[in-house]
């Protein structure tokens, strides 16, 4: 519970806070984590050289984009202190989004929307946006601990009409649901969280991915699209859509949910070789990690 004291503390201070000293204090904090972190930068680091392999030669700049990739993390988690206080007329300015015919393809086919991703950008402004605009959005998310951190995030992101899906199979019930209902669903697969990835090549080596989306768009006919969220200089964002993958269905369910997966992490691939100071992930995703 001392965790959910602290950040209470902290983001009701946030939260009253204008846009700028929000990212200031950020900012500040992910300094000192990034010079003091025993595991997140090492590991942060690790990923970006298998994701950028030219960093192994080149320190100076690994080091520009682990700081950077703090940086922007940080400034994410201000805006996700300052969701209570934001409306999403506010936030409607900071996006801007590219593929924009992608989605709309999706939607006309009538199955809903399976959006996955990887753990980049702030997807509460897209989603509360989406949400606002097109269809009511789902967000898949681990349950955190304490229990009263996670229902904060639950709230919060309902007050701005973003359901949030546990990863169980009280979720993935309700998230069959918002498909028949053409809603849009949003994920994430960079990352094992549960431990039933399968292994597969990721920049190349062998990770654990998660075929559950792949599995879910095989089972609806709901295509899934590849979309990345980054953030611009201007402090605005940037979400940017890829073109859909179709998961087929050849009779061999397991091949079939990995050929579509393969297709998803070549697209996540690009973007994160494009924007490795945006994605996030001090976590151990290939064996041998710090």
């Amino acid at each position: 519970m001392w965790r959910y004291r602290a950040f209470k503390s902290v983001q009701s201070v946030v939260e009253r806070l204008p846009r700028s000293l929000a990212y200031a204090l950020a900012v500040l904090a992910a300094r000192l984590a990034w010079r003091f972190s025993p595991l997140a930068r090492p590991r942060l680091e690790y990923n970006l050289k298998i994701a950028c392999p030219e960093l192994e030669t080149d320190p100076r700049e690994l080091r520009r984009l682990s700081w950077l990739n703090f940086r922007n993390h940080a400034k994410a988690y201000a805006d996700l202190m300052m969701l209570p206080r934001t409306s999403v007329e506010t936030m409607r300015p900071w996006l801007k989004v590219q593929g924009m015919e992608y989605l709309e393809q999706a939607r006309a086919i009538g199955k809903g929307v399976l959006v996955v991703s990887c753990h980049m950008g702030s997807y509460e402004v897209v989603s509360a946006i989406w949400s606002a605009t097109l269809t009511p959005v789902s967000l898949f998310a681990e349950e955190l601990e304490p229990r009263a951190l996670f229902e904060w995030y639950r709230d919060t992101r309902a007050r701005l009409g973003i359901s949030v899906l546990t990863l169980d199979t009280g979720g993935l019930r309700r998230v069959l649901q918002a498909l028949r209902d053409e809603e849009m669903v949003v994920t994430a697969i960079d990352r094992d969280i549960v431990g039933t990835g399968h292994p597969m090549p990721f920049f190349g080596r062998l990770a654990p991915i998660p075929l559950g989306p792949a599995a879910i768009a095989l089972r609806t006919g709901t295509p899934i699209f590849p979309v990345c969220v980054y953030r611009l200089p201007d402090d605005t964002y940037q979400a940017e859509g890829a073109p859909l993958v179709f998961a087929k269905d050849t009779g061999d369910p397991r091949g079939d949910q990995i050929r579509a997966t393969e297709q998803v992490l070549r697209q996540l691939e690009n973007f994160i070789r494009r924007h490795p100071e945006q994605w996030h992930v001090p976590h151990a995703i290939w064996a041998n990690s710090p």
